[in-house]
C-alpha cells in the first residue's frame, strides 16, 4: 500500500496527461498532488522521508517552471536530478562514518562483509546514474508521450529489475542475524 501511495502523484500526472495530452496541465495537477501527499504523510506520521521532501522541492521548482513557461522540458529533468542527488549521497556515504548508506539502511537485518556492502552501495550509485542518463535520453530523443510512459513504467521497471539483480547478488552472501 505504501508503494502505491508513494507513486500516487506520478499516477495522477500520468492519467491527466493520457486524458488531455497536455504536459503543462498534468504538471499543474502534479504540484498540488505532491504537496497533499507530503502534507498527509506529515499529518499522519509527524515525519516525512527526505526523498519525499527532495521530490516535493523539485516538483515545485521544475513543475512551477513548466507551468509558468508553458514548457514541459523543465519537468522532464526532475527524475534525472533526483537520481543524481541520490547518486551523490550514496557515493559520499562511502567516505562519511564507518558505514555507507546501504549498510545504515539494511545493516540491522543483514550481516555482510564490508566489501559486499561497498559493492551494493556502488551498484546503487551506478543504478542512479544509469536511470538519470536514460531519463534524459528518452526525454529528449523520443516524443513527449513516450517519455510520460517511460517515467511511470520504464523507470519503475528498471528499478524492479535492479532490485531483483541485487537480490540475486545478495543471496550468495546472506547471513541472517539471529
Amino acid at each position: 500500500m505504501k508503494i502505491l501511495f508513494d507513486f500516487l502523484p506520478i499516477i495522477i500526472f500520468f492519467v491527466v496527461y493520457k486524458m488531455t495530452g497536455d504536459i503543462v496541465l498534468a504538471t499543474a495537477i502534479l504540484i498540488p498532488a505532491t504537496i497533499i501527499q507530503v502534507g498527509f504523510t506529515w499529518f499522519k506520521n509527524r515525519t516525512v522521508e527526505k526523498m519525499h521532501l527532495a521530490s516535493l522541492a523539485l516538483v515545485i521548482l521544475l513543475g512551477g517552471a513548466t507551468v509558468l513557461m508553458g514548457n514541459g522540458d523543465f519537468i522532464k529533468w526532475k527524475p534525472t536530478i533526483v537520481n543524481g542527488l541520490f547518486a551523490i549521497v550514496f557515493f559520499g556515504s562511502q567516505f562519511i562514518g564507518e558505514k555507507n548508506i546501504i549498510q545504515r539502511m539494511m545493516g540491522d537485518k543483514l550481516e555482510l562483509p564490508f566489501k559486499v556492502w561497498r559493492t551494493l552501495n556502488l551498484a546503487w550509485v551506478g543504478f542512479f546514474i544509469v536511470s538519470g542518463v536514460t531519463n534524459l535520453y528518452v526525454a529528449f530523443t523520443f516524443s513527449e508521450e513516450i517519455w510520460v510512459d517511460f517515467k511511470l513504467f520504464g523507470l519503475l521497471g528498471m528499478t524492479v529489475i535492479f532490485i531483483i539483480l541485487q537480490g540475486i547478488y545478495l543471496s550468495s552472501h546472506l547471513q541472517n542475524k539471529e
